[in-house]
């Protein structure tokens, strides 16, 4: 008889990342007989993996941001010995995300080489950033045999956020791996405010990362406005520190959009960017929430490159000037224009 598999996985701290582990998740479904997965990770991004059933269980970490907390770390990979784990697989590639998977005694460790990380991995791999030139290649290929090549489609994450409400549950079932989200059965009055059946907009208009990720607050009430002014209603998304532009927003459209930047739980917002038509966005983590919700999209890419961390959605549309200065992947426009995001007009989308 086959070995029962519990494997750890260390998530990603980001969220548009831990929605993309979930095609790890996935093939490790589908490759070891339906194996236990258990996630740890900070709180904030574990209310991502709560809404996929390919999780059995999350494990918040109790970790400062930037810490290294050597004993911390200790307790907390002793305190998981009891739990057996198979293999930890770590999908951060910093040397401390290493320690707690050491700590616990699990037998395989699994991570890419880096940071001097090479005692604490006992199943090291070296990355080929042109072999696996996406994120979700180099999570999936954790989930597999050294050497051993990645299947020619990978899953893609698809959230259950509306399980009683917009999804079948069957299309949950763990035993196979989920279908494709277009396939996905849409609930009668899906993408239209229950109560006035108007159609709903979703703005994303923050990024953490840095302002030359961020389309002008003043383009995005432009479009809301007109899609106000066609009876839709509009809604804004963010944490509280996208409140500067959401508040902004909802002066340049004299109040009319429904601000829940701050106000809801990370679950809550994707609840209700699961009814949404359409969301438009830039390139942060909210974008990949709602190509995971098979949401209509529309991504504005400033500074960023889709080439890395693309939205895995056949209802995407991405909009970018490519001019030569981009992408620079940095926080700052370093000549302090902000060109690929400032000439990239409203009046350049189609809605």
């Amino acid at each position: 008889m086959k070995k029962h598999e519990k494997i750890l996985i260390i998530g990603p701290a980001w969220i548009g990342d831990m929605v993309m582990a979930q095609t790890l998740f996935k093939l490790l479904q589908a490759s070891k007989n339906n194996c236990e997965i258990h996630v740890a990770a900070p709180s904030w991004t574990l209310e991502i993996a709560k809404l996929m059933p390919e999780v059995s269980k999350t494990i918040p970490l109790p970790f400062k941001h930037g810490k290294f907390d050597l004993f911390l770390r200790y307790k907390t990979g002793k305190s998981l010995r009891d739990e057996k784990y198979t293999q930890a697989i770590v999908l951060p590639n910093s040397l401390k995300s290493a320690l707690v998977p050491f700590f616990a005694k699990i037998p395989k460790r699994t991570g890419w080489l880096g940071e001097m990380r090479y005692f604490l991995l006992n199943d090291w791999r070296k990355l080929n950033k042109e072999k696996l030139p996406l994120m979700i290649e180099r999570f999936a290929a954790l989930g597999l045999q050294k050497d051993e090549k990645l299947p020619n489609k990978l899953p893609w994450p698809e959230l259950n956020a509306l399980s009683t409400r917009h999804y079948d549950n069957s299309s949950c079932n763990p035993d196979s791996l989920p279908r494709h989200p277009d396939s996905l059965p849409r609930h009668p009055g899906e993408g239209q405010d229950p109560e006035t059946n108007k159609k709903i907009l979703g703005i994303c208009p923050g990024a953490e990362f840095g302002p030359a990720k961020r389309w002008p607050a003043e383009y995005f009430a432009e479009v809301a406005n007109k899609k106000l002014n066609n009876n839709w209603e509009v809604r804004l998304f963010g944490g509280p520190k996208d409140r500067t532009i959401t508040d902004k927003i909802q002066q340049l459209t004299s109040n009319r959009c429904n601000n829940l930047a701050g106000k809801t739980t990370l679950t809550e917002a994707c609840e209700s960017i699961a009814e949404c038509d359409l969301v438009i966005t830039n390139d942060t983590g909210l974008m990949h929430i709602a190509a995971a919700l098979n949401r209509n999209l529309i991504i504005i890419y400033g500074s960023s490159s889709p080439t890395f961390t693309p939205p895995l959605s056949n209802k995407a549309k991405i909009l970018s000037l490519n001019l030569p200065c981009s992408p620079c992947f940095k926080r700052e426009c370093p000549f302090g224009h902000y060109d690929c995001l400032r000439k990239l007009t409203p009046d350049s989308i189609t809605l």
